[in-house]
């Protein structure tokens, strides 16, 4: 992972946010898998025979759709053996996987807040496949939520605004009062484009590069922390 970010380049006027319910991403948000993907993918493009690497523009996306627009010439079978092989890859290395800051303690704040107002406030929607979101969580001991969207749950993937959309959909919320956190270009352009606010994490990507896609910028869910005030959740600052 990149190192952080100065969270001061972004927007100061962003936080705090009210929200019904908050959509968040899970690698580079939730956890740091940044090095077991990027092992995975480029030992696939090595074993393809090309020169290429996977980056901040390949993060956050569905691994066919990365395959599509890195390979485009491969014909349809071939994009088939190339997604299910680094898909293999994948859920075969889950070393060095940890919970990133901030995360168990946030997931906490949300639960309570769930408890308080009788209904779910928070949900994954991820670009994983469901084996390999089982693979990757596994690692962190921490329960699934109700209502995950992983990637072989949507027709079109991020940066569409399909998964965020449902999403929303699951938590029983208007996607237009949702707050969407991610470390990804096409995540945020996904959360975006399904009308939510977005939030972005500087764990994978250059923080200059997520600012336009970005109400506010953190460098980890340690950043934040989430209350109650009346039915809604408010979003903000630690320590604001």
């Amino acid at each position: 992972m990149t190192a952080p970010s100065d969270p001061t380049s972004a927007p100061a006027h962003a936080l705090p946010l009210r929200a019904a319910g908050l959509l968040l991403d899970m690698d580079g948000t939730l956890i740091d898998s940044g090095p077991a993907v990027e092992r995975s993918w480029n030992q696939l493009l090595r074993e393809l025979g090309t020169d290429l690497e996977f980056g901040a523009e390949q993060h956050g996306k569905p691994a066919r759709q990365v395959l599509g627009e890195l390979l485009p010439e491969l014909g349809e079978a071939q994009l088939d053996a190339a997604h299910r092989r680094v898909e293999e890859l994948e859920i075969e290395d889950v070393d060095g996987i940890v919970v990133l800051p901030g995360t168990e303690r946030m997931l906490r704040e949300l639960d309570a807040a769930a408890e308080e107002l009788g209904r779910q406030t928070w949900t994954i929607v991820t670009s994983c496949t469901r084996p390999l979101f089982e693979a990757r969580w596994a690692r962190t001991g921490l329960a699934t939520p109700d209502g995950l969207v992983t990637a072989d749950q949507v027709t079109r993937g991020k940066p569409d605004p399909e998964p965020y959309l449902l999403g929303a959909e699951r938590i029983g919320a208007d996607p237009t009062a949702c707050i969407v956190i991610e470390d990804s270009l096409g995540g945020l352009r996904s959360g975006a484009a399904a009308g939510a606010s977005t939030i972005a994490v500087t764990s994978t990507t250059p923080a200059g590069d997520l600012a336009p896609l970005a109400d506010a910028l953190v460098t980890s869910l340690d950043d934040l922390e989430v209350r109650v005030d009346g039915t809604e959740l408010v979003l903000s600052r630690r320590g604001s």
